[in-house]
């Protein structure tokens, strides 16, 4: 098991890796969104300042584009309806 530092950092460096956001993060290290938050937002600004400062850039690029990607979701369910 990580410790809360460790943990951060490793998430920080998937996040900035794999431009994921915190639904994706927190599914793939099985913990909830707000852990994710957390550790990003308030543990890492603590330990690693730069590396913090990045994940965050990701996690807003994704924040500003949440409403195109949950329009697209909508859409392809409805075709999906349409197509059953």
């Amino acid at each position: 098991m990580l410790d809360i530092d460790e943990r951060a950092k490793v998430l920080a460096t998937y996040i900035i890796e794999t431009k994921s956001t915190v639904r994706q993060t927190a599914r793939k290290f099985n913990i909830s969104k707000s852990t994710v938050h957390k550790d990003i937002s308030e543990r890492l600004q603590k330990v690693n300042p730069s590396l913090a400062s990045e994940a965050k850039k990701v996690l807003e690029i994704n924040k500003a584009q949440r409403h195109i990607r949950g329009g697209l979701a909508t859409k392809m369910k409805y075709q999906k309806i349409k197509v059953d």
